[in-house]
């Protein structure tokens, strides 16, 4: 491990896919405890973990296949039965580290890639004494279940441009903001919220996401300050990774390279049929 980045190997693979795989499983128990008729619900096979948060949800897909134990015809039968026996199309996240053996497993099974993501990392610093927010104008706080509804909207919002994929995301944050271990931030300026975001934290691995801002302070710094009291929280409660996923050569990626986070691999998504 460098001063900034780990080396890129298994173990770390094990680290980022386990701890993202442990925040959808909080995230879709979230979902079943909000939502009964969802049927939300997750299984572990093989290391892997499979997630069913409703058909069509982005979260419905598995973790880790392939680097916590030697990938199996057998597994691969179990997991498209969790699916298929809810009416989900089968997905699988898959780290270019996992055993070299599931590949052609998935191609001989009817599989194709159909996603790319960059798995972005860096090694959290100490916490800072200082930040920048207040010198943005821009105040940041951790809040609770209590102001859901306002982070909720905040976050919404910033999709706004999108009448559905607002809609969609004010669900997709009402569950978020109610999964154990996830943590979540607005930040204000001028006593009004302006952009949100969430934290979850595993085994020493502070995953990044739900970041968004409202149209009209974009490019004002609040991401910025979200993201800095984000790490800065992580570090404090004992974190030593800081991980973040994004579409490769988006902008949230770029942003994400300019703050410290390097790419420790490409993922990709295979889906069956």
């Amino acid at each position: 491990m460098t001063a900034e980045h780990p080396l890129t190997d298994l173990a770390l693979a094990c680290r980022l896919e386990g701890a993202e795989g442990r925040a959808s499983a909080s995230f879709v128990e979230a979902r079943a405890a909000y939502a009964p008729e969802s049927g939300a619900t997750w299984c572990e096979v093989g290391g892997a973990y499979a997630m069913f948060d409703g058909v069509g949800s982005p979260i419905t897909q598995t973790f880790g296949l392939g680097l916590f134990s030697p990938p199996t015809d057998v597994q691969l039968q179990v997991l498209e039965e969790f699916f298929e026996s809810r009416g989900a199309t089968i997905c699988h996240e898959v780290s270019p580290i996992a055993d070299s053996a599931l590949l052609p497993l998935l191609v001989r099974r009817g599989y194709h890639p159909v996603e790319l993501t960059s798995v972005m990392c860096q090694v959290l610093p100490a916490p800072p004494s200082e930040t920048l927010s207040a010198a943005m104008g821009i105040g940041v706080r951790r809040v609770s279940v209590q102001e859901a509804d306002v982070w909720v909207d905040t976050a919404s919002q910033g999709w706004g441009e999108t009448p559905e994929l607002a809609e969609f995301m004010r669900g997709l944050g009402a569950v978020t903001a109610r999964a154990q271990g996830t943590h979540i931030f607005l930040a204000d300026r001028d006593g009004n919220p302006v952009a949100a975001g969430a934290l979850h934290v595993s085994d020493g691995v502070a995953l990044l996401s739900g970041a968004s801002t409202i149209p009209a302070a974009r490019r004002q710094g609040a991401q910025l300050a979200l993201l800095q009291a984000r790490l800065r929280y992580a570090a404090v409660q004992g974190g030593e990774l800081a991980m973040m996923c994004a579409a490769p050569g988006s902008a949230s990626q770029r942003n994400a390279e300019r703050r410290g986070f390097r790419i420790a691999y490409t993922r990709i998504k295979w889906q069956r049929g």
